[in-house]
C-alpha cells in the first residue's frame, strides 16, 4: 500500500490512540513490532515511530523514499488507522554527547505529529529502552514491549551492554506497564521490582492459508528430498553445526532468508543445500511449500533461551511441523502441540528432522497444525494488549469481547501456566 501524506489522513476521534515507537523501519523486515500494530488497529489508531535518521544517515537506511538527506520529519498514512512518523535528529546520533539529544527531539516531533493529528495519545508503547517514555499526560499509559532480551543480546547487536543495563532500569521504572515475550525475560524484569505480565509472539494465519494451494517456488534441478527449511536471517542467531548436520543426511536444505556473514558459505556451496536470499513476505508461502519439516535452530545463549521464535509459529500456519533447538519457548511449544520438537544436540537434531520430514502428512495433522497457529495468533496478542492497558472502554468494549471470541484469544497452556499468581503493572492515577 501506498503511504499517504497527511492531508490525505482519515481520522476517527471516538478511537483510542496509541504511539508504538519501534526499534525497526515500517519499512523493515516484518517483525513482531509491525504485526502487532497492524493487529492493533483492530481497537485504535496508532502512530507508528520509526527509529530515527539524520541527514547523514545513508539513502539505503533512510528506507522512506525521500529524495536525499532533510532535517524535516516525515509524516504520512500507511494504512487505515496506522499514521508513520520518521523523526529526523542530529549526525552522529548514536555518539555519546550527541545522544543525549537524540530522544528529546524524537519526542518533540512525536508531539508535532499529534499537534497535526489533534489527537492526545491514550498508550504510549516503547519497543527498546529508548528514552521515549517521559514527558507524557498523566492521562497516558506507557508500555514498555520487550521482544527480546537486549541485555543478553548486546554483543550480537554491537552495542554496551553497561549502557542498556542502566537504560534497562530507567525503561522499567518509567513505564506503567511491563510486557515480556517469554516468562524467562519477565523473570529478569520481576529481579528489577516490576511484575511484567507475558505477552508472547504470534503469527497472522490467514498471511499462509496459500501454502497448500499456490505454485511451489522452483528449485534446482535434481534437487533432493525431502526438505527441511528454515525462514529467516541467517546470522549469529543460528546454530551452523545443527544445519550442517541436517545436510549431512542428504536430505534437502531450504535456507530463505538474507546471510549477514561469510560464515555461512561453505554450508550454501552444498550441493543439497539452496540459499534464495530475502524475499518478499507475500512470496513465501511459495517456498514453504517446498518444505517438508521447518527448523528454528537456534544457538543456546541467554540471549535465544529468553526469546520467542516467530518463524516456530510460521511453520505451524503453514501446516509443517517444526523441530526446534531445546530451548524454553520451543519445549513451551511443544508440550502444546504433537507437531514441534525439542532437540539438543546436532546428531539428535538432525536424526529427529530426518524423521518428521519422512512422515507424511495428512489433512488432518495439517488441520491440527494450523489449529496450534490459530491460538497464538497476532489477532489474540493484540486482544489480549488491548484489555492490559484498557484502550476498550465502553462502546470498544464489546468489540474486544467479539474479537476475542472469534479469533482464538485463549491463550496456550504453557502461557497460562506461566503467569499463574501474577498481576499486572498497575496503570498510573495522577
Amino acid at each position: 500500500m501506498v503511504a499517504k501524506p497527511m492531508g490525505q489522513q482519515e481520522t476517527t476521534p471516538a478511537r483510542p490512540l496509541t504511539v508504538l515507537a519501534s526499534g525497526v523501519s515500517w519499512d523493515g523486515v516484518r517483525g513482531s513490532e509491525r504485526a502487532l500494530t497492524e493487529a492493533l488497529s483492530r481497537f485504535t489508531d496508532v502512530l507508528w515511530v520509526d527509529p530515527p535518521v539524520s541527514p547523514a544517515t545513508p539513502q539505503r537506511y533512510r528506507r522512506f523514499g525521500a529524495a536525499g538527506p532533510s532535517w524535516r520529519p516525515r509524516l504520512c498514512v500507511e494504512m487505515p488507522g496506522i499514521t508513520r512518523l520518521t523523526p529526523v535528529v542530529l549526525p552522529g546520533l548514536t555518539r555519546p554527547v550527541v545522544r543525549a539529544t537524540t530522544w528529546p527531539l524524537v519526542r518533540a516531533q512525536a508531539r508535532w505529529a499529534l499537534r497535526r493529528m489533534a489527537r492526545t495519545p491514550d498508550v504510549v508503547i516503547a519497543s527498546s529502552f529508548d528514552d521515549i517514555l517521559r514527558g507524557w499526560p498523566a492521562r497516558t499509559a506507557t508500555v514498555l514491549y520487550g521482544t527480546d532480551d537486549w541485555v543478553a543480546g548486546a554483543a550480537l547487536m554491537g552495542q554496551s551492554a553497561a549502557r542498556l543495563l542502566r537504560e534497562e532500569q530507567r525503561a522499567v521504572r518509567r513505564a506503567d506497564l511491563v510486557l515480556a515475550v517469554t516468562p524467562e525475560l519477565a523473570a529478569r524484569w520481576r529481579a528489577l521490582g516490576t511484575e511484567p505480565a507475558l505477552l508472547p509472539n504470534g503469527c497472522d494465519p490467514a498471511a499462509y492459508l496459500a501454502v497448500d494451494t499456490v505454485e511451489p517456488a522452483p528449485l534446482p534441478d535434481g534437487f533432493p528430498t525431502p526438505v527441511a527449511g528454515v525462514v529467516g536471517q541467517l546470522n549469529d542467531r543460528l546454530d551452523a553445526d545443527l544445519l550442517a548436520a541436517v545436510a549431512d543426511t542428504g536430505m534437502g536444505l531450504l535456507l530463505v532468508g538474507p546471510c549477514d556473514s561469510g560464515r555461512w558459505d561453505d554450508l550454501i556451496r552444498r550441493p543439497n543445500v539452496h540459499h534464495v536470499g530475502a524475499v518478499p513476505f507475500t512470496d513465501l508461502p511459495r517456498w514453504l511449500a517446498r518444505m517438508d519439516v521447518g527448523l528454528t535452530p537456534y544457538t543456546d545463549t541467554a540471549f535465544n533461551r529468553a526469546s520467542f521464535p516467530l518463524k516456530t509459529l510460521e511453520y505451524l500456519a503453514a501446516g509443517r511441523p517444526v523441530v526446534g533447538s531445546d530451548l524454553p519457548a520451543t519445549r513451551g511449544l511443544a508440550q502444546e502441540s504433537a507437531d514441534v520438537f525439542a532437540v539438543a544436540g546436532p546428531a539428535d537434531f538432525a536424526a529427529r528432522v530426518r524423521a518428521v520430514a519422512d512422515i507424511p502428512s495428512t489433512s488432518g495433522t495439517v488441520r491440527r497444525r494450523k489449529a496450534v497457529a490459530g491460538r497464538h495468533s497476532w489477532a489474540a496478542r493484540a486482544t489480549r494488549l488491548t484489555q492490559l492497558v484498557d484502550l476498550a472502554t465502553g462502546s470498544h468494549l464489546a468489540n474486544v469481547t467479539d474479537f476475542a471470541a472469534t479469533n482464538g484469544a485463549s491463550e496456550s497452556m504453557h502461557t497460562a501456566e506461566s503467569r499463574k499468581g501474577q498481576a499486572t503493572t498497575p496503570r498510573r492515577t495522577g
